[in-house]
């Protein structure tokens, strides 16, 4: 591979964004007005977006305006937080967080919750339990909370927003219930909203937020929002963090963060694309989902045997061929695959991918009865 593959590379990436619907990624964005700052090695360099380090060259002021508009949207007052490189950095961030403040805690996540959970379980020695989740939904399966959890032990619970292949929502006043019932006063619940983060706020605003007894939160920014590069935000009650704060005398300032640098890209990025469309966000939801009714609805009136949960863009049906699969980019599951519907699909896509559907479907009965 040598230089001149570069412009093969580029059709390569064009073809595969065209023919995208399997991951939730906006690749409906614009930022070309990063050119000119790409020459600068933009770096967050050692703590956070409220410390200068010796290191200049950073994008800090921006960082704290994308911090302070996800703070607004969840309705925190007394916040921390940073721009992190992922939704995965901002699950692991929350639950040791909740570790940190709670050393004897086990950690409880639904058995649909992100592989990340489990990953933090490993990475910070936490005892892990899984529960079971209701049918076909993904929803936790709160009686089997109630089981599972240990009385007189404090407790780490991952909330979804979202579960990644159903796009299921956990509810907080179940669990909130079940922790009454079993006398659990020491918890810590860390909100993965990777993608329905930025979705529930503008669907049902009154679902979650802290105003109720959620900790940390984290939701990607390469998603819904958009972005070059992965990249997340992770954000919780400022007291929270004084259990992982410490001086770095090197960068002259306070480390509380997991990454040491931290792209400063990503924050211009994100506070570009928060203000120039922080006014639409709600409508882009809307259309999102909107959209996602309509395959749903276009897949059972072909027998695709879909499912798509309350509030989400995700719609889950009948595995399709492999050739299919490769070709959308789809996620599959045993026999089922999922479309994420997202800013960048149109109805006339959507409707072309269903027409590929019923035409293999058509072509593979054919082939049976001969």
């Amino acid at each position: 591979m040598d230089v001149d593959f570069l412009s093969n590379y580029q059709l390569i990436l064009n073809e595969a964004s065209e023919f995208h619907l399997g991951y939730p990624y906006n690749l409906k964005h614009d930022h070309t007005f990063l050119l000119p700052f790409l020459k600068y090695s933009i770096n967050n360099l050692g703590g956070d977006c409220f410390t200068k380090s010796h290191y200049r060259i950073d994008s800090r002021d921006f960082e704290k305006e994308v911090l302070q508009f996800f703070a607004n949207l969840y309705h925190l007052q007394d916040w921390w937080g940073y721009v992190t490189t992922s939704g995965t950095e901002g699950n692991l961030y929350g639950i040791l967080l909740g570790r940190e403040n709670y050393p004897n805690a086990i950690l409880y996540a639904s058995d649909a919750s992100h592989y990340s959970i489990s990953k933090a379980a490993r990475f910070f020695r936490i005892p892990y339990r899984k529960i079971g989740v209701q049918t076909p939904s993904e929803e936790m399966d709160y009686s089997d909370f109630y089981k599972q959890l240990v009385p007189n032990l404090p407790a780490i619970i991952c909330l979804n927003l979202g579960t990644t292949f159903t796009g299921a929502i956990d509810d907080i006043e179940q669990i909130l219930n079940v922790l009454e019932m079993k006398q659990v006063s020491q918890f810590y619940i860390h909100v993965d909203g990777a993608l329905g983060g930025m979705l529930l706020p503008y669907l049902r605003s009154d679902w979650i937020d802290f105003n109720k007894p959620i900790s940390s939160l984290s939701i990607s920014g390469h998603k819904f929002i958009g972005s070059p590069f992965p990249c997340g935000i992770v954000i919780t009650k400022k007291h929270l963090v004084e259990a992982l704060t410490s001086d770095i005398e090197y960068i002259g300032a306070q480390d509380m963060t997991i990454g040491g640098s931290r792209n400063g890209h990503t924050s211009l990025c994100l506070w570009h694309e928060i203000s120039k469309r922080r006014s639409n966000f709600g409508l882009e939801v809307a259309d999102c989902v909107a959209k996602a009714e309509h395959l749903c609805t276009q897949l059972k009136f072909r027998d695709f045997n879909p499912f798509l949960n309350p509030y989400s863009n995700t719609v889950v049906f009948n595995k399709p061929s492999d050739n299919l699969v490769k070709k959308y980019q789809l996620a599959v599951r045993g026999d089922y695959a999922h479309a994420i519907i997202m800013q960048n699909h149109y109805i006339e896509f959507l409707d072309y991918f269903v027409e590929e559907l019923v035409t293999e479907k058509f072509d593979l009965a054919k082939i049976g009865k001969e």
